[in-house]
């Protein structure tokens, strides 16, 4: 069963948005380490997005078999976490999940002491953790460049470690807001954490955690979907309930980035509220701390009519889906082009919005249906498989009915 939903061009935007989640992010690195203290901390506002939810049933589960799905946090964090504390697990997800590599996680952690064995092919997926008797080392080397997840998962389970871990980082280092989350964490916990990114030292000391009291805050990465609604529209104002201005998530930036593209932002009373203001033509922009954000940014852009040079994609490949392909598709059908220079280079050509013909594919993939739906503001479109927004807001196309746009539903035998 093939599902669609038609949305009808509305380019008037105005209302609350109700049901935007809260971190997912936060909120699964506070599982892990509310484990950690013996699940004896209080950890209020979760997320409802089906990742976290399945970090919740999974977490303490007493099966040998742990699927997570298309849950790449997921299959990263309880990866270290079965690993370091002692248990037998057997971790596999989707078929797309098995083909996202896993190997510098495994490396690192079998240096550190832990055992673990592949199941299938090498470096990827599924994989079995076999134990750990004994801390073999307490440092390790892990470039800085690839998934921020590998770093975390590491860090949170370093005090638990007899002598604590450094981890040194051989490169550059990518999504630095979300480590400094891991950490902030981390502190909240009691762990003793020492992030040096000038001299690519993360340094974490042994030391149990404590119970502590976390409440989590909105998503950013799911609020950016209505800086998207508001740059495109003719008229906006959204209003978004429940936003400290001050944040951990480096989706924050979302509030830059769309400032240049025509969203003016008003903090009041713990609630944003989105305006239209002046917009550039050109926007430059580097993705390496915030990736999330670019099925956010760039269908603004080509709709828009913005032209832009973008650094910080190259993590989009190893996502749910290749997000690089996906975006080159579905922008070529407004016309636009997302050309790679050269491995680091990306420049975005725009396109016309109203030589849209065919509907959006959305790859098995939250953050497509979602980006590509401010399309809506500029005319009528079709987004193939919507319910992928269960993996991070489940209640989004409610929030897009409550903002003006009005929806129908269809599905058909395929």
């Amino acid at each position: 069963m093939n599902s669609s939903l038609l949305l009808k061009n509305n380019p008037k935007v105005k209302g609350t948005v109700s049901e935007l989640p809260s971190s997912k992010s936060m909120s699964n690195r506070a599982l892990i380490l509310n484990a950690l203290t013996g699940n004896r901390s209080t950890v209020s506002n979760l997320s409802s997005a089906r990742d976290t939810k399945l970090m919740m049933s999974l977490i303490n589960s007493t099966t040998p078999t742990i699927d997570v799905m298309d849950a790449g946090t997921t299959m990263r964090f309880l990866t270290a976490y079965f690993a370091l504390t002692n248990q037998k697990k057997i971790m596999t997800g989707t078929e797309r999940m098995n083909q996202r590599p896993i190997k510098l996680l495994v490396d690192a952690l079998r240096q550190i002491g832990a055992e673990i064995q592949y199941r299938g092919e090498e470096g990827f997926p599924p994989h079995e953790t076999l134990g750990f008797f004994s801390q073999k080392s307490s440092s390790l080397s892990i470039p800085g460049n690839v998934s921020s997840q590998y770093i975390s998962a590491l860090m949170m389970l370093a005090p638990t470690l007899p002598k604590g871990l450094s981890i040194n980082l051989t490169s550059e280092t990518g999504s630095v807001p979300y480590i400094t989350m891991t950490a902030s964490l981390m502190r909240e916990f009691g762990a003793e954490v020492d992030l040096d990114f000038e001299n690519r030292i993360i340094d974490v000391k042994p030391g149990k955690y404590k119970p502590a009291s976390v409440i989590i805050e909105a998503d950013w990465s799911a609020a950016s979907y209505w800086f998207g609604f508001t740059a495109l529209a003719g008229e906006a104002d959204i209003l978004l309930p429940n936003i400290d201005e001050k944040s951990l998530q480096g989706d924050r930036v979302v509030v830059e980035v769309m400032e240049k593209l025509g969203v003016n932002s008003f903090f009041k009373d713990r609630s944003l509220e989105l305006t239209k203001k002046d917009f550039v033509n050109h926007l430059v922009w580097d993705f390496k701390d915030c990736p999330d954000l670019a099925q956010t940014v760039l269908p603004v852009c080509a709709a828009k009519g913005v032209t832009g040079e973008f650094t910080g994609l190259e993590s989009l490949r190893i996502k749910e889906t290749d997000r690089i392909a996906a975006l080159q598709n579905e922008l070529k059908k407004i016309g636009a082009e997302l050309i790679e220079q050269d491995a680091k280079n990306w420049r975005l050509v725009p396109g016309q919005i109203s030589t849209l013909s065919t509907e959006i594919q959305t790859y098995h993939d939250h953050r497509m249906a979602m980006g590509f739906a401010p399309w809506a503001t500029l005319c009528d479109i079709i987004i193939e498989t919507p319910e992928v927004v269960n993996k991070s807001y489940p209640g989004f196309w409610e929030d897009v009915q409550a903002v003006g746009i009005t929806i129908q539903r269809s599905s058909e035998e395929k």
